[in-house]
């Protein structure tokens, strides 16, 4: 069990869901829109661009270069030290941190490649609890032809439609108190603004840091 201290501190902000549900564009948004109301805000990803990142990002091409274990322990190592440099000196410092995807992705792509979706969750304990994680659900279906239409890519070994199934289901499963689901099929602008409908009250209350 974590210690909670009851030192004021930042926010963690948690973006989450499937491929091509519109995260990355609305973070972007919003860090513009906090930034603009006077918030020091810090906008970044996992998997991160260090050592670990960089070999996470080379499965994208090649999964089956390593082992499942393998691979979930480059994901848990990602994080420590996406933690360790960045997160908890900036929750620390006050600031508001947005993260496209968290633990709780690693639980479910993880998850939907075999491994116990509650053990990963328990082997999180160094990590800074989210203040808010916003769960975008859109059907899968979508997501790919957002991906391969609308960004003109190609899907990567994480975003085979049979995978993004399990995930997706697995996300459903997920039951958390700071997660909040929104409807990611709505037009941007509408997703926009629902996502400060839910982030502005909670910046105007304290934070205990874990």
């Amino acid at each position: 069990m974590s210690i909670v201290s009851p030192v004021a501190s930042g926010r963690l902000i948690v973006f989450e869901g499937t491929d091509g549900t519109g995260k990355s564009t609305q973070i972007r948004l919003l860090a513009d829109e906090l930034s603009r109301r006077g918030h020091s805000v810090i906008a970044t990803r996992e998997p991160t661009q260090g050592p670990y990142g960089q070999q996470i990002r080379k499965l994208y091409l090649d999964r089956g270069s390593c082992s499942r274990e393998e691979e979930l322990e480059l994901f848990i190592a990602d994080r420590r030290m996406h933690v360790e440099e960045l997160l908890r000196p900036a929750l620390q410092s006050g600031q508001i941190v947005l993260c496209d995807r968290y633990f709780l992705s690693t639980a479910a792509y993880q998850g939907a490649n075999g491994m116990d979706v509650a053990t990963i969750l328990a082997r999180h304990g160094f990590a800074p609890q989210p203040d808010l994680a916003i769960l975008f659900e859109a059907p899968v279906t979508l997501g790919i032809e957002r991906i391969t239409g609308g960004r003109g890519d190609s899907l990567n070994d994480f975003e085979k439609v049979e995978n993004l199934i399990r995930v997706s289901e697995i996300f459903a499963a997920l039951d958390l108190p700071y997660i909040r689901r929104i409807d990611a099929t709505q037009p941007i602008e509408a997703v926009r603004k629902t996502i400060l409908s839910l982030v502005l009250p909670l910046l105007a209350t304290s934070r205990a840091v874990n």
